[in-house]
């Protein structure tokens, strides 16, 4: 009886530690998936040239203490720039019309990598968001994009 009872120990314990295994691979990998989201959205956001040169911009300016993240030349028209830093997007969706939203997706809170084509595109599930209004284009977001309150003055675009 003795060995039988030792045996359905060891079994139920292997099997229970086994478990355990699979539970904490299953939150690793989760967390693995978010790290290699954030590698994924530096590298999409690294040959866009718009938000390459804004970025750039927004550099100088915080360091003169203007506050400015880019100048409106700095926005192409139908287009637009991503701000990691700040959180933000900044686009033009017509000529001198400037908006400003969230850089957070609204899917799993990646930052968004690029403007293209008239939309604000996420690099981890593919999620658009079109410039004029932040509203979901294409993907899995939930929501529209929340707006960021920005001023112009003059030719710098400043968070509100």
């Amino acid at each position: 009886m003795r060995e039988q009872s030792q045996t359905r120990r060891a079994v139920i314990a292997g099997v229970g530690v086994g478990g355990l295994a699979v539970a904490i691979a299953a939150c690793g990998g989760e967390t693995t998936t978010g790290g290699a989201t954030s590698g994924a959205t530096s590298e999409a956001a690294s040959p866009t040239t718009p938000a390459s040169s804004a970025q750039a911009t927004s550099g100088g300016g915080g360091g003169s203490g203007s506050g400015a993240l880019a100048t409106t030349a700095d926005i192409p028209v139908g287009g637009g720039a991503v701000f990691k830093d700040q959180k933000v997007v900044i686009t033009q969706p017509t000529a001198g019309e400037f908006k400003g939203f969230s850089a957070v997706c609204t899917h799993q809170g990646c930052i968004v990598a690029s403007v293209a084509n008239g939309e604000i595109v996420c690099p981890c599930h593919g999620g658009k968001y079109k410039i004029t209004d932040g509203s979901v284009v294409a993907g899995p977001p939930p929501k529209p994009l929340p707006e960021q309150a920005i001023t112009v003055e003059g030719d710098n675009i400043s968070l509100a």
